[in-house]
């Protein structure tokens, strides 16, 4: 199917069930429950899986792939945001010319970076791209306010002349970004009982965009190009000594890395029009990483796991306080229920952080191939019980004599 193997046809598949299902699977509990703290099945956050995933995506493919680590993907994440938000400024509000300008600017610019970048490898390479985030988000910060406003951020104003579908002149409220007519911020809430499900148009062009940037990974993982990049990590030197030249694939792979990153940023700028500085801090560059390393590297399901894990203890353990606990704990006898509220504190509200901090060690520990690996030791698991059960059932049936 669509060029695929079996195998990865059953995981597009799977991948296109979880995109499309999204709003019930993470809506787990009823609205009203206690344990509603725990659903994330709201627009807003379900778009930021998804964009986030194509992030890792897109990161996987040069780290998981060739080897090379990176620190400083974010610089093309807020390059592709800065980029839409001017598209919806100056020409439209159609998400379709921001997308495209930012993975086109994003591509351009990680040429530049990687061109220089990769004459190194290993620490250097890693060093030289968290040299050259670091000076563009300073660049955005301050020397290139009049693009980027700075530290205030760049987002629209109602005089944008916008050439295809400037506003009226009496317009009091800024403009939403569309698709086709349809607005991101359009959503339908379903009620059924005491549960909420709520279908958001931005979502799902996330989701379809997350989905074409799947299958393209995909294809790139099983093609000619993917295995000479699987040999670049495996061992660039011997590669070198058969006289093939590895810096132009590397530089395809940082390259194609970049413009993943961008469409990630012009996807962000498209569901909320505000593009920051903060986008391009070494921090956003660090947490592709831990996504893509916990998720599992080289894999194509893991960093969209890792982006979705991450993504989901920042915006739901950051959000639980000692009032949360105190009901949690409200059955126990007051001193113990204090003491209890005492030590879970440190790990939910602004100390998510060490949670994730733990959980992280836990993973790279006891499995390096991160949560992919994880699933498939559980995946072996139940095949063993049942391949268990099936001997068994074989040897007791060969002991039995035929009746005569």
């Amino acid at each position: 199917m669509l060029g695929l193997n079996k195998k990865d046809s059953v995981l597009l598949l799977v991948v296109t069930l979880l995109a499309i299902c999204a709003p019930f699977i993470l809506n787990p509990f009823p609205a009203g429950s206690a344990m509603a703290q725990f659903n994330a099945g709201y627009p807003d956050l379900m778009q930021r899986f998804v964009i986030f995933g194509i992030f890792a995506i897109g990161f996987n493919i040069l780290f998981g792939l060739t080897g090379y680590l990176s620190f400083g993907h974010a610089a093309f994440l807020g390059v592709g945001s800065y980029s839409a938000v001017w598209m919806f400024k100056l020409l439209s509000m159609n998400i379709i010319p921001a997308i495209t300008l930012s993975v086109l600017v994003a591509g351009v610019f990680a040429l530049l970076i990687g061109y220089v970048s990769l004459r190194r490898s290993g620490i250097y390479f890693a060093i030289l791209t968290l040299a050259f985030a670091q000076m563009s988000f300073n660049l955005a910060y301050s020397v290139l306010t009049p693009i980027t406003n700075g530290e205030t951020g760049l987002q629209l104003a109602l005089d944008d002349p916008r050439i295809l579908d400037a506003a009226p002149a009496n317009a009091g409220s800024l403009p939403y970004p569309s698709l086709f007519g349809f607005e991101m911020s359009d959503t339908y809430i379903m009620s059924a009982g005491a549960w909420q499900f709520q279908f958001s148009v931005g979502y799902y062009v996330c989701a379809i965009v997350l989905l074409v940037s799947f299958y393209l990974a995909m294809r790139l993982f099983r093609s000619p190009f993917g295995m000479m990049l699987r040999a670049i990590k495996s061992n660039q030197q011997r590669m070198n000594y058969t006289g093939l030249n590895a810096r132009p694939y590397a530089l395809a792979a940082f390259v194609i890395s970049g413009m993943y990153a961008g469409l990630a940023g012009g996807l962000m700028a498209s569901m909320d029009p505000l593009a920051g500085a903060e986008r391009m801090q070494w921090t956003a560059s660090g947490e592709v990483v831990l996504m893509t390393i916990l998720g599992g590297a080289g894999t194509l399901i893991g960093p969209v796991l890792g982006a979705g894990f991450i993504k989901y203890f920042e915006n739901i353990f950051s959000k639980i306080n000692d009032n949360i606990l105190h009901q949690w704990f409200a059955f126990m006898p007051d001193g113990i229920e204090d003491i209890m509220v005492t030590i879970v504190h440190p790990f939910i509200g602004k100390g998510w952080h060490l949670t994730l901090g733990i959980l992280f060690m836990l993973v790279v520990t006891f499995l390096p191939g991160g949560l992919v690996e994880g699933g498939q030791r559980i995946g072996r698991l139940f095949r063993r019980r049942k391949t268990g059960r099936n001997d068994n059932a074989d040897s007791t049936d060969s002991t039995k004599k035929p009746a005569e």
